[in-house]
């Protein structure tokens, strides 16, 4: 009856037994109506029990039992299956690895198309630094995916107008001269691209590994820490020659 689905043989001859007679039975009056050997009823009984198909009383030191109404039980399977089906659909089938390979890449224009690629992607954060005029070519983009609810930070080096509030300024002058051209971004904190200058030209790499973006992403909140202190203690920094090249040698 209840084996196609998915009780056991035994299970199945048990509540046969009992929803089929309309009084209580004992162990020894469902042995007899089931089939089912002693030795094995009580583990039986217990199963049905714990998936509530059964009720038990004691009565003059002897355990009853009687079944669960068909009705009922018929309308049980209906909401565990509906159930199941939830959480099946719920379930990730297949879950795809983590691609930690690094992509390496160059050309100016060809690193642009990949950081507006990833730009395009971001669905709940955004990291990104550079140089002023490097970083407004992605602007216009950045405005909108913070208009979206987007949590975008910029580090810049230079002066940006902008209507995003988590912009780190660095204005560069005499000391800065040293400082290198680079971008960095990081988006959903899942993947990144770094770019800098080599020999006049650029290089950059992509890639999702974990260790690599968490690197990146604590890169950034290190050049904006160097950004605010300088800006903060700018007249101690610069005073102390010891300081400032230590600090100078530092990149942003």
């Amino acid at each position: 009856m209840l084996q196609q689905f998915g009780f056991t043989q035994y299970e199945s001859q048990i509540y046969q037994a009992l929803v089929t007679i309309d009084q209580p039975l004992d162990a020894t009056g469902i042995v007899k109506r089931s089939g089912v050997p002693r030795t094995k009823v009580y583990e039986v009984l217990h199963r049905l029990l714990e998936k509530g198909l059964i009720f038990e009383s004691t009565m003059e030191k002897k355990r009853l039992y009687i079944a669960l109404p068909l009705e009922s039980v018929i309308e049980k399977l209906k909401i565990d299956f509906e159930s199941n089906i939830k959480k099946l659909k719920e379930t990730k089938i297949k879950q795809t690895p983590i691609d930690d390979r690094v992509w390496s890449f160059k050309e100016d224009q060809t690193i642009r198309s990949s950081l507006k690629d990833l730009l395009n992607q971001a669905e709940s954060s955004i990291f990104i630094s550079g140089w002023e005029d490097d970083l407004v070519h992605f602007l216009s983009l950045l405005e909108i995916k913070y208009q979206q609810g987007i949590d975008v930070n910029i580090h810049v080096i230079g002066d940006m107008n902008t209507n995003i509030p988590n912009v780190s300024t660095l204005i560069p002058d005499e000391h800065h001269e040293t400082l290198e051209r680079s971008r960095i971004l990081i988006v959903d904190e899942e993947e990144m691209v770094f770019a800098g200058v080599e020999d006049d030209e650029w290089y950059a790499i992509r890639t999702k590994s974990r260790s690599l973006v968490k690197f990146f992403t604590e890169f950034f909140y290190h050049d904006v820490a160097l950004t605010e202190i300088t800006r903060k203690y700018r007249d101690t920094v610069m005073n102390d020659e010891a300081i400032r090249e230590v600090l100078l040698k530092l990149r942003y």
